[in-house]
């Protein structure tokens, strides 16, 4: 069997139907022919500044066209990319460039202000632009990097080779990036029925979810091997997204839980027009019943689905199908699943010492899939940590019911999921302890109704400090990403509680927080 390519996609799709829509970005538009040409061309002016194999290509940009070209014209000359999280701070994206070590950097106008504060020179890595405004000093042009030098048509690298490196949060205070195989990119998404006849003039897609995310990543993917358009937006604008779903006709939306709780509660949705919308898919985090039913209610069209997987599977690895969308039939209750194993995946529940658990009985999700990492770049330690056997362990707690239905109920990583984004709360607790006023600090997820889960902090003052929660969170927005930041602080006077080994006890924490809950994730 021949090697799965990522770029075989808009290959095929540029033989059997070249002048169907492929991209639309903010009045660009592009043709299957069209953007297969541009990735040729955009490879040519890579390989051009010394690009290879094995190279890391890094995009710092918000969603469009030029990034989706970026991604496959890497692919072409079997290079990774690296998506950097487009909320990091600047110390954040610096970690990130030294991690990776990319040769180049794109960039586009919402990021060349942080330019300044990043050492290029010392990274050896070259900057390119693929804005509309003026390019940076020093930076090499979309344009002129496209015209300089020969095409590559070649379908570069494949199979097992290192595709790209998706940054998760940090557990020990950095991010860690995943790194995914061209097959592990591709496999999921064909068990999960990605693939559709190329020949259908199908509504297009919306992408809104950030590209340096592995979802959004997987809906340009996916879109290219079912040969579907693509309409790209910057980011998450919910009168754009209602205005382009009216107008457009999108046939398929994939929002995390708190973007669709947001979405039907815009005063504008009431009157828009969301008939076209045929697929809703949500994932990232658990979805409150109480949006999945307001969901289901204004939608009753759409086939809903949930995808429950992490960035070390490469996507998903249990589907909640449309047939257990059903609020008012006897397996209402399956809407608080996280459905069952997809193809190509197995899952099973583990306890303390590794044995399986019975049916029923609650224990850490291990994971054995098609989409595993290859592992942890420049992180051998968490690799052997995380990967046990073949085995994936995911860090979260869950049980099967009888009828083979996964359900979450807790993590075992101290992790916090808010607005679909994770963050781990010793990135966080990092940067707070450095305020001179902290003692001590635990960071937990508490419940919100809007982002599902919110990042609250419990802060130990020293004696005779007097801060205010405003000044501590301003504090911590000037050394992480916001979303990283807490939204909420308590103080205490008494040390936190510790175990017999001198770690913080989180469980005791959150309980007053999660009392009257049937599980202590939201």
């Amino acid at each position: 069997m021949s090697k799965i390519h990522l770029t075989q996609f808009i290959e095929r799709a540029a033989r059997h139907t070249p002048d169907n829509e492929a991209i639309r970005f903010e009045g660009r538009r592009s043709t299957w022919r069209s953007l297969n040409r541009a990735t040729q061309e955009l490879a040519g002016g890579l390989r051009a500044q010394g690009v290879g194999p094995g190279d890391r290509v890094a995009i710092l940009a918000l969603n469009s066209d030029r990034y989706v070209e970026v991604l496959f014209a890497c692919w072409r000359l079997s290079a990774a990319v690296v998506p950097l999280n487009t909320r990091w701070s600047a110390d954040e994206v610096g970690f990130g460039l030294r991690d990776s070590t990319p040769k180049v950097i794109f960039v586009d106008d919402a990021f060349a202000p942080m330019l300044g504060s990043l050492d290029f020179d010392a990274i050896g890595t070259r900057l390119a632009f693929i804005g509309d405004r003026t390019a940076p000093d020093g930076a090499i042009r979309y344009e002129d990097l496209r015209r300089c030098a020969s095409p590559v048509d070649g379908l570069g690298g494949g199979g097992e080779e290192l595709a790209g490196i998706f940054y998760t949060g940090g557990t020990t205070g950095h991010p860690k990036g995943v790194m995914l195989a061209h097959t592990s990119l591709v496999a999921t998404l064909l068990a999960a029925g990605a693939s559709r006849d190329q020949t259908e003039r199908e509504p297009p897609i919306l992408c809104v979810l950030p590209l340096f995310h592995l979802a959004g990543a997987q809906l340009v993917i996916a879109a290219a091997i079912a040969g579907v358009p693509l309409i790209m937006q910057p980011g998450f604008d919910i009168a754009a997204i209602l205005r382009c779903v009216e107008a457009d006709r999108v046939s398929t939306l994939s929002l995390v839980p708190s973007m669709w709780g947001m979405l039907l509660s815009h005063p504008g949705a009431a009157s828009a027009d969301l008939s076209s919308l045929k697929r809703a898919a949500y994932g990232a985090s658990p979805m409150p019943e109480g949006i999945l039913r307001q969901c289901l209610r204004r939608l009753p069209q759409a086939e809903f689905r949930q995808g429950y997987g992490q960035t070390e599977t490469a996507g998903i690895c249990t589907l909640l199908g449309p047939e257990d969308h059903d609020p008012d039939g006897p397996n209402a209750h399956r809407l608080r699943s996280a459905g069952k194993p997809i193809p190509f995946s197995e899952l099973k529940i583990v306890d303390e010492a590794g044995d399986e658990a019975p049916q029923g009985g609650v224990g850490e999700i291990a994971i054995r899939s098609t989409g595993a990492m290859l592992g942890y770049w420049n992180r051998p330690v968490d690799t052997e940590r995380t990967l046990k056997n073949g085995w994936i362990m995911s860090g979260d707690a869950g049980y099967f019911d009888a009828d083979g239905y996964l359900y979450i109920v807790d993590r075992t990583k101290d992790m916090i999921i808010s607005g679909g984004e994770n963050v781990y709360s010793a990135e966080t607790e990092s940067a707070l302890s450095t305020h001179p006023d902290v003692a001590e600090c635990a960071v937990i997820g508490v419940p919100d109704e809007t982002w599902g889960e919110r990042v609250h902090a419990i802060v130990r003052l020293k004696p005779g400090a007097c801060e205010e929660p405003d000044a501590l969170i301003a504090f911590c927005k000037t050394k992480i990403a916001g979303y990283k930041c807490p939204r909420s602080i308590s103080f205490r006077t008494e040390p936190l509680p510790l175990s017999a080994a001198g770690k913080i006890l989180k469980r005791q924490l959150r309980a007053p927080f999660w009392e009257g809950r049937g599980r202590s994730v939201n």
